[in-house]
């Protein structure tokens, strides 16, 4: 059963966003190599309440919860995650379906 990844993200202004430029551009391709596809990645969003809208939004379906987990406690994964933890904060989720 495919697992998705779905993570909302809120960048700070006052922050350089170059961190998190370059973790964008590196974990593409880890992500792929772990089955990872991406279906969303985006800065368009239209918020229907009036609560606060991520800045960006991202969902990955992999083709388990396994090769999920497994992307994320890769070590090529944990070398470039402080690039993002560094600047911007995240919600993310994960859920299997269809």
């Amino acid at each position: 059963m495919s697992a998705y990844f779905i993570v909302t993200i809120y960048m700070d202004e006052m922050l350089d966003r170059t961190p998190y430029d370059s973790y964008i551009e590196q974990v593409k391709p880890i992500v792929e190599s772990f089955g990872g596809e991406y279906l969303v990645r985006t800065e368009d969003i239209t918020a229907f309440t009036s609560e606060r809208t991520p800045d960006r939004m991202i969902i990955i379906r992999f083709p388990s919860r396994e090769k999920l987990d497994e992307c994320f406690a890769s070590e090529e994964y944990r070398r470039i995650m402080a690039l993002r933890t560094e600047c911007v904060k995240t919600n993310a989720f994960i859920t299997e379906g269809l």
